[in-house]
């Protein structure tokens, strides 16, 4: 009970800027209907209780899973094995992802049923599991992680030459989509369970980090080798901006809880049953702990349906219509400045960011600071949507303009960043992009395509997912940098006292 106590102290802070910059720009800039601000406050009520219950099951369950998973796949010291599990678990955990089904579902009803949700949640969840399982070979074999990102990157700018600016986004939105909340606990506690048994300290800590980013660039490349097979392009889009608020307060969420729990099942079922699955033949558990991590999936189920249903229901129309209002009624400074306070404080409320963010204090020894990498995070993800937003503003402005040279940017940081924090840095772009941005900011710039004349929804209002995955990157591998100049500097000051 008191850690439960805990979390909720700590996710109510966390969420609290967002709901307060909604209540601002309700009263000054974009003022709601009353039944869609309600909604809109019910649903941070929501997401607070969600996100607390939900971060408690995954002390309880996620992570000691992963955890046990990670080891015994490491222990039996065979390729093929730690291959083949990184297949099954790669696809399953991607097929149970709240907000890959979320991202899909948008796709599926912006592009009026011409891309299917589930063609794009199936498809992803092969890219991923391929890359899983090359991640979990690239750990038991100590390839050095910035290589293989460096050639993976390189793959994927080769590949998106030939990929249709509609897909484009739609393909780096797919990665931060997958890496979501239920995701992200498994794949870091996986990744920390294959490391430790390794007998390098240094090498197993640092490859603690990585696998989440080595992951999601299956996402990328399996959407776009998707479109190029299948020759999809000149595909158009349009989203329904609610202009007037005509639902019950609380219709919207009921219609919500069926589906969100039914989604929310599916995304907990596959890892119980490969937990029982692995506890028969291998974990051989005790009662009690077997009963607490069965408990804490319980906590992850009901978590995550009620953050879910708070953001579907309370956040999305808000996000949408406020996008739409500013675009159509001010300047473009004010979208830009808006967009940049929004990124910077809806971060603090994803739960894969606070699941991140406490492993690398954990991992560190309390090194890295959680304080020091929510502030990256944010101001990265600030200038991700302010950015985005500029891209809706000016014709001919086009994604590949900000990801080529992004990521270019951050393969090249990695030759000069202690390696610690390369992992760190990669993880954290798919991490930043969870639910709050899949709804909240996507909702936010399809609103602003929307009302933009010469803004194609399809094109301008996806890729701020892509965005948000990119500049945490750049942001923690500067921060990796700041520490590698004070460490140095604190090395020189212990030399000359020593003389």
């Amino acid at each position: 009970m008191n850690v439960l106590v805990e979390k909720f102290k700590e996710v109510f802070v966390s969420v609290l800027p967002i709901t307060i910059i909604v209540l601002i720009l309700n009263f000054t800039l974009t003022p709601m209907d009353e039944g869609m601000l309600i909604r809109a406050l019910i649903g941070a009520v929501c997401i607070i209780v969600g996100l607390a219950v939900f971060l408690l099951g995954v002390d309880l369950s996620i992570s000691p899973i992963g955890n046990l998973m990670g080891a015994n796949i490491a222990k039996s010291g065979k390729i093929w094995i730690v291959g083949i599990s990184g297949l099954i678990l790669g696809f399953f955990i991607s097929v149970a992802e709240p907000d890959l089904h979320i991202l899909a579902e948008q796709v599926d009803s912006v592009t009026g049923g011409v891309i299917l949700k589930m063609t794009i949640v199936v498809v992803v969840s092969i890219g991923i599991a391929v890359m899983l399982s090359i991640g979990l070979v690239r750990i038991v074999n100590n390839f050095p992680l910035y290589k293989l990102l460096t050639i993976l990157y390189l793959i994927i700018l080769v590949i998106a030459i030939f990929v249709a600016p509609e897909f484009l986004a739609i393909s780096f939105d797919a990665s931060g989509a997958t890496t979501g909340a239920m995701t992200v606990p498994f794949i870091m506690a996986l990744a920390i369970g294959v490391s430790t048994m390794k007998k390098d300290s240094k090498a197993s800590e640092k490859d603690s980090f990585g696998l989440v980013a080595i992951a999601s660039t299956g996402a990328i490349i399996a959407v776009m080798i998707m479109s190029i097979i299948f020759n999809m392009d000149e595909i158009h889009g349009q989203s329904e901006v609610l202009l007037h608020d005509s639902n019950s307060i609380f219709l919207p969420f009921i219609e919500e809880l069926t589906i969100v729990a039914k989604d929310s099942f599916l995304a907990i079922f596959p890892i119980l049953v490969l937990f029982i699955v692995f506890q028969i033949v291998s974990f051989k558990l005790e009662r009690r702990p077997f009963r607490r991590i069965c408990i804490g999936l319980i906590y992850n189920w009901f978590g995550l349906t009620i953050f879910l249903v708070g953001v579907n229901a309370g956040f999305m129309d808000a996000g949408r219509f406020i996008g739409y209002s500013l675009a159509g009624n001010y300047s473009a400074i004010v979208l830009i400045l808006v967009g940049f306070a929004i990124g910077l404080v809806t971060i603090l409320a994803e739960p894969a960011v606070h699941v991140l963010t406490q492993q690398i204090e954990i991992v560190t020894a309390g090194y890295v600071k959680r304080k020091f990498v929510l502030a990256a995070l944010s101001i990265g993800v600030g200038a991700a949507v302010a950015l985005s937003v500029l891209r809706i503003l000016i014709p001919g402005l086009q994604l590949w303009h900000y990801l080529l040279p992004g990521y270019v940017i951050a393969i090249a940081m990695m030759y000069f960043v202690p390696k610690l924090f390369v992992g760190m840095a990669f993880d954290s772009g798919g991490v930043a992009s969870g639910p709050m941005t899949a709804t909240f900011i996507l909702a936010f710039t399809q609103g602003a395509a929307e009302c933009v004349e010469g803004a194609d929804i399809l094109v301008e209002g996806f890729g701020v997912i892509a965005m948000v995955a990119l500049t945490p990157i750049i942001a923690l591998q500067a921060l990796g940098l700041i520490f590698k100049i004070r460490s140095k500097k604190s090395g020189n000051e212990e030399e000359r006292d020593a003389e």
